[in-house]
């Protein structure tokens, strides 16, 4: 079994700051590309960021500038940094990731996603 859990959801004010970390567990052998999506009332799923192994960031056009994606690989840890955080911003925010395991000797690559963590900017 291999699973996300994302962490660091809540509620902060307008023009705040907040971190969200996820971190993958379970029979993993390697991770490959690691991404943030989000999710706003009424709107479908979106692209935050994502980060490769090697640690070369993508991002979305609005948010660049603004957040920042990171990884540990040693603790199979993604991480979303987030600033000037506007309204809009509210979301639940999903973590997601490509682990590859093996079991039996068979590898197996595929996209895992957390359950999501909810956070809201507001005054």
């Amino acid at each position: 079994q291999v699973q996300l859990v994302e962490s660091g959801g809540g509620l902060v004010q307008p023009g705040g700051s907040l971190s969200l970390s996820c971190a993958a567990s379970g029979n993993i052998f390697s991770i490959d590309r690691m991404g943030w999506s989000r999710q706003a009332p009424g709107k479908q799923r979106e692209l935050v960021a994502t980060v490769s192994r090697g640690g070369r960031a993508n991002y979305a056009d609005s948010l660049k500038g603004r957040f920042t994606i990171s990884r540990d690989d040693a603790k199979n840890t993604v991480y979303l940094q987030m600033n000037s955080l506007k309204p809009e911003g509210t979301a639940v925010y999903f973590c997601n990731a490509q682990i590859l395991t093996i079991t039996a000797n068979v590898p197996r690559e595929r996209e895992v996603w957390g359950p999501g963590t909810l956070f809201t900017v507001s005054s």
